[in-house]
C-alpha cells in the first residue's frame, strides 16, 4: 500500500510540474476529498506514517492527472468555499472566487442598515449563488431573490440554495433585462457579479478559458455590456434611496463611475478588495 506522506510529495511534484499555482495546497485538498479528511487531518496523518489501499492510490492518481491538466480543483471536488458557505459548483456554472468575497461585504452592509423589518435584495446573475446565498444567510431578516439566465447555472443555484438552507432566498430563471417585473420600485438592494471580460481579453489560465462557462466571463467589446443592462435593470428594480453594487475588473472602476453617472445613478464610489485592486462600485438610486 502507498505511503501517504510518499503520495503526497508525488502529487505536489506532480502538481508543480504541470505549472498549477498553489501545488500543496491542491494535493492537500484533493487527497482531503478522497480520504473526507481536511488538509490538517491530512497533513497529521502523514506525519504519523498513515496508508493508502491500493484503490485509493488509483483514484488519486486520476485525480491528478485531471487537475495537472488543469481541470479546475473545485470541478473535482464538486465544492467551493465562498465566505461561510460551502457551495456546490461543476460544468456549467462560474466558479466563485475569493475576490467576490467583497463585493458581497459590500451588498450585506448595504442591506443591514436598511430600515424595514425585512429588506429586499436581488442578484442578477447569481451563477452559483454565491452572493444571494451570502446575503441571505448573514441578512437572515431579509428577502433574497438570485436571478440567473443560464439553465445549467440556475440549476446549480437550485441545488445549492437547498445544500446551504437559504429559506429567504428563491431562485429565478430568467432575462436580466426584464427580470422580476413583480418587484418594481421595491427593492432596497441590487447586487451583480456580471460578465466584464472584453471579448478579446482571453484569460491567461487554462482553468477559467476552458472551463467557465463563456458567458459567465465576456461583456462584449469593452466588457460593460452586461453592466449597461444592468444598470437600467436595476435603476426599475431598486426604490429611491436603493442600492446598486457591482463587481468588475480592476481596471474599470473610472468607466463604470462614469456609465452609472451618465444613466443617472448618484454617488457611484468605487472601492477596493483585499488586494487593494478596484474591484466593487456602488451607487444610488
Amino acid at each position: 500500500m502507498p505511503d501517504l506522506r510518499a503520495a503526497l510529495r508525488d502529487a505536489v511534484g506532480t502538481l508543480t510540474a504541470a505549472g498549477i499555482p498553489t501545488p500543496d495546497a491542491d494535493a492537500e485538498l484533493l487527497i482531503g476529498h478522497l480520504l473526507g479528511l481536511s488538509r490538517g487531518a491530512v497533513q497529521a496523518r502523514a506525519i504519523a506514517g498513515a496508508e493508502l489501499t491500493g484503490e485509493q492510490g488509483a483514484e488519486l492518481a486520476a485525480l491528478l492527472a485531471r487537475r495537472a491538466s488543469r481541470e479546475p480543483l473545485q470541478h473535482l471536488t464538486g465544492h467551493a468555499p465562498f465566505r461561510s458557505l460551502d457551495l456546490l459548483v461543476g460544468p456549467g456554472v462560474f466558479v466563485p472566487r475569493p475576490e467576490t468575497e467583497s463585493v458581497a461585504q459590500v451588498a450585506i452592509d448595504a442591506l443591514q442598515a436598511v430600515a424595514a423589518p425585512e429588506p429586499l435584495a436581488v442578484d442578477l446573475g447569481t451563477g452559483s449563488g454565491a452572493i444571494a446565498f451570502a446575503l441571505a444567510l448573514e441578512v437572515p431578516h431579509a428577502r433574497v431573490v438570485a436571478v440567473e439566465r443560464s439553465p445549467e447555472a440556475f440549476a446549480w443555484a437550485e441545488r445549492n440554495k437547498e445544500h446551504v438552507g437559504a429559506a429567504n432566498a428563491r431562485v429565478v430563471l430568467g432575462d436580466l433585462a426584464d427580470a422580476l417585473p413583480d418587484l418594481t420600485g421595491t427593492v432596497d438592494v441590487v447586487v451583480s457579479n456580471p460578465p466584464y471580460i472584453p471579448d478579446d481579453a482571453i484569460p491567461r489560465d487554462p482553468e477559467v478559458r476552458l472551463h467557465d462557462p463563456a458567458a459567465a466571463l465576456y461583456g462584449g467589446p469593452d466588457g460593460l455590456d452586461v453592466v449597461r443592462v444592468i444598470s437600467r435593470r436595476a435603476q426599475e428594480l431598486l426604490r429611491p434611496g436603493g442600492v446598486l453594487v457591482l463587481e468588475h475588473g480592476e481596471l474599470q472602476g473610472a468607466e463604470i463611475r462614469a456609465l452609472l453617472t451618465a444613466d443617472g445613478w448618484r454617488a457611484a464610489a468605487t472601492t477596493r478588495d483585499l488586494l487593494g485592486r478596484d474591484r466593487t462600485t456602488t451607487a444610488l438610486r
